[in-house]
């Protein structure tokens, strides 16, 4: 687990780590759809984020089903991830 670390201009892999308490200033944030990792109190500036392997795979499946008619569905996904409501 990062604790209370300072990130400033950095590419920081996020597959399977723990944050806490930690600032990204201007990095670039990079998660590849392997294990989640866990933000808390974390804050963020300025920063990128950036999706490659199964987690841009899963994005572009998401726009393919936008694209083909399902955007009430994907709505509601990210109605549920926001925390208003959904399924």
């Amino acid at each position: 687990m990062q604790t209370t670390t300072l990130y400033n201009h950095e590419t920081v892999m996020l597959d399977g780590e723990s944050f806490e308490d930690c600032e990204f200033r201007s990095c670039r944030l990079v998660y590849a759809g392997e294990a989640p990792p866990s933000f808390a109190g974390c804050r963020f500036t300025d920063c990128e984020w950036k999706f490659e392997g199964a987690a841009a795979r899963t994005l572009t499946h998401l726009k393919r089903v936008w694209g083909a008619g399902g955007k009430t569905q994907i709505q509601a996904l990210i109605k549920e991830i926001t925390g208003g409501g959904g399924r």
